[in-house]
């Protein structure tokens, strides 16, 4: 949270200052008989600002998930340049404020008192218009709202306190040391909110290049350590940028810090001071009204306007209704919303703990789901309905379906893009095409293992070495029916792990067996009966497999979980037992995933077309990486890669598997009425 916490104090702290020092320079130049206009103004000002940002709150909280992210990095990019804007102005005004101020007041009580409450009000105003962005978007940044909340509020009671002390000459502050520093760390968090604004837009759609990455490091940082979370909160910096972001900036630290320092270096021409001008007269007296009515009402003139943008703006969302779910009902309390962006309350009325699905009832497609609803618990669900039908479909545990009657919604074009639910005839195709793959890896790797047993036997270690990583590959380009390999799996590729005897106990076989035999010295006689067993269990297995249960619903759950051990073990070295084969078991497992996407392909093309694209494109990306670290036949060992290769690999491979996650859940068989 603190770190969240810094960017909205500082702004906090600097904003504050130079808001409190206007208010006291214009209460020391326009009198004290002059307060209640000064202190109307200011109000109205810190209202305008409030509102401000309530209006950027719910506009935001009721566009879609796209037009979010599209809305606020557009706003991210505006707070930028305001900061940018407001970091020099103080930088050139500190010295000369308090003079500038005074001209200012001297005209507008020429002019009279209503001048000096807009005098008042655009002094403040603009520099609360700043802090209400900026801490807005930096909120949105830090994805929560109690950290720079909470730090922009130390700021401000500070800034407070400081300029009491100010005022009161009790204290004493170099005020252009203060502005200079606190800029040129505001240039540095204006920098990281801008690439953040940027990665918006390109989320969004508004820019392209969202996949072309320029750093990942997401395999090798720890995003939750308190180092990550420091550098993310506080400089906006993410262990996976694209070429936008890091080029952006990078540019904009180069330009804006250069200008700033060339400034502060640059000396300041002291203005002349001006002739002392007297305030003209009055000449007809006011006319006299209440004294409660001009600061009420400029105060309550912007609230009222933040209201009603807020109640009637066309992207409101409609109230959220709350749905009663039970075993024997579902849907209570369901009525037709209106188009757009809802929110729906699911309430468990019933006994038994439900899955709910909003579904199209003539397609059974899905628009939201919730599961796990606890009896007498209440979870929002969130979806954005168009024009068609609608009904809520409850599965109990242990329970039958029940589906609620269909409302109708009209209009709204343009909503959520429903999952439709796939069923197991709908994998039938895929499954068959996966296990006639299988099935042929299964017959190479028979050849394979009984070649390498050949080699062993005929104590030709060096052939062994080679038919022993090409057998390997064949057993690692298999990883989506690990599964149903039962106990085979272990006896082919089980590792020493747990073992009393580690590399030396009797039940340790298979590949890592006859690995660590020939990478560590053994005599080939040492290898000939792991040799035969490895090569009897393959063919075991071959003869087994078309017999085993092979559930088509683990199809899509293997999408991610070949390279989830890919990255556990491989990337790791923690399977290594001596051979250094790593990367070439990578490359294998990355081949299993690439034809299990292909079986699926058909699938997912109707239910998520750009998950596709991205996810071919971080394919591509980590084969050309693999394929760069692979000379002549061989592949370096993991730990031998240099730094950046390897953060590289690891970023590549964890860019990978969160494109992957969404496989399952667009594939899951769902329950039916």
């Amino acid at each position: 949270m603190w770190d969240d916490a810094f960017p909205s104090f500082l702004i906090g702290l600097r904003e504050g200052l130079e808001g409190g020092l206007i208010v006291s320079i214009l209460v020391r130049a326009g009198a004290k008989s002059r307060l209640p206009q000064v202190w109307t103004g200011v109000l109205a000002a810190i209202a305008l600002a409030m509102s401000f940002g309530a209006v950027l709150t719910f506009t935001a909280a009721s566009l879609s998930a796209t037009a979010q992210e599209a809305f606020g990095g557009s706003l991210s990019v505006v707070a930028v340049a305001f900061v940018t804007a407001m970091v020099f102005w103080m930088r050139r005004s500190a010295r000369s404020l308090s003079g500038e101020i005074r001209d200012k007041v001297t005209d507008a009580l020429t002019m009279g008192a209503g001048m000096l409450i807009v005098t008042s009000f655009l002094a403040v105003g603009r520099e609360g218009l700043e802090t209400a962005l900026f801490l807005w978007t930096t909120a949105r940044t830090a994805d929560e709202s109690t950290g720079p909340l909470i730090g922009a509020g130390i700021g401000l009671v500070l800034a407070a306190g400081l300029c009491w002390g100010l005022y009161r000459r009790v204290l004493k502050i170099n005020l252009t040391k203060f502005f200079t520093a606190t800029g040129a760390v505001l240039i540095v968090i204006a920098a990281g909110v801008l690439g953040y604004g940027l990665r918006d837009l390109q989320e969004g759609g508004v820019l392209p290049g969202k996949t072309s990455y320029a750093l990942d490091l997401s395999g090798s940082v720890d995003a939750g350590s308190w180092y990550s979370t420091l550098v993310q909160g506080v400089f906006n910096l993410t262990p996976t940028m694209t070429w936008l972001q890091v080029l952006t900036y990078a540019g904009y630290l180069a330009v804006v810090m250069s200008l700033f320092v060339q400034g502060v270096r640059a000396p300041v021409a002291r203005p002349a001071a001006p002739e002392p001008r007297q305030p003209a007269q009055a000449g007809a007296s006011p006319r006299h009204r209440p004294a409660w009515v001009v600061p009420v009402a400029v105060v309550a003139v912007p609230a009222v306007l933040a209201g009603l943008v807020v109640t009637f703006g066309d992207s409101k969302p409609a109230a959220a209704q709350t749905v009663a779910v039970s075993e024997t009902q579902c849907g209570k309390g369901f009525t037709a919303p209106r188009a757009g962006r809802q929110t729906f309350q699911m309430r468990n009325t019933g006994d038994k703990t439900s899955e709910v699905y909003l579904v199209d009832p003539a397609t059974n497609a899905v628009y939201g789901e919730i599961e796990g609803l606890a009896p007498g618990t209440t979870r929002d669900l969130v979806a954005t309905v168009a024009g068609g039908s609608y009904a809520w479909r409850c599965v109990p545990t242990g329970g039958k379906a029940v589906t609620s009657q269909a409302v109708r919604v009209t209009g709204g074009a343009g909503g959520t893009r429903a999952v439709v639910p796939v069923s197991k005839k709908d994998l039938a195709a895929p499954l068959t095409s996966y296990k006639t793959y299988v099935d042929q890896g299964l017959a190479a790797l028979v050849g394979q293992t009984r070649r390498l047993s050949d080699d062993i036997d005929a104590g030709h270690l060096d052939e062994a070495r080679t038919d022993w990583l090409a057998a390997h590959r064949t057993y690692a380009s298999l990883g989506a029916a690990y599964g149903t390999f039962e106990d085979f799996d272990q006896k082919i590729n089980g590792r020493p792990d747990g073992l009393p005897g580690g590399v030396h106990d009797k039940n340790f076989t298979g590949f890592h067996r006859i690995e660590y035999g020939l990478w560590n010295g053994q005599h080939a006689s040492e290898l000939k009966a792991p040799a035969k067993q490895l090569a009897a269990d393959a063919a075991g297995l071959r003869n087994a497999f078309p017999a085993q249960d092979f559930d088509p619903g683990d199809l899509p759950l293997r999408a991610h979980e070949i390279l989830e051990n890919t990255l556990q073990f491989e990337l790791t070295g923690y399977a290594d037992q001596g051979s250094g084969t790593e990367l070439a078991t990578t490359d294998a497992n990355l081949t299993g995933t690439r034809e299990l996407l292909t079986v699926l392909r058909p699938l997912l093309t109707t239910r998520a077309t750009h998950l596709l694209t991205t996810v071919d494109a971080d394919i591509a990306r980590l084969q050309k990486l693999l394929d760069s670290a692979h000379h002549g036949g061989s592949w370096p060992p993991v730990e031998r890669l240099d730094r950046v290769t390897r953060a590289r690999l690891n970023g590549v491979v964890g860019q990978l598997l969160e494109d992957l996650a969404p496989v399952p859940d667009l594939l899951e068989i769902r329950k039916s009425a």
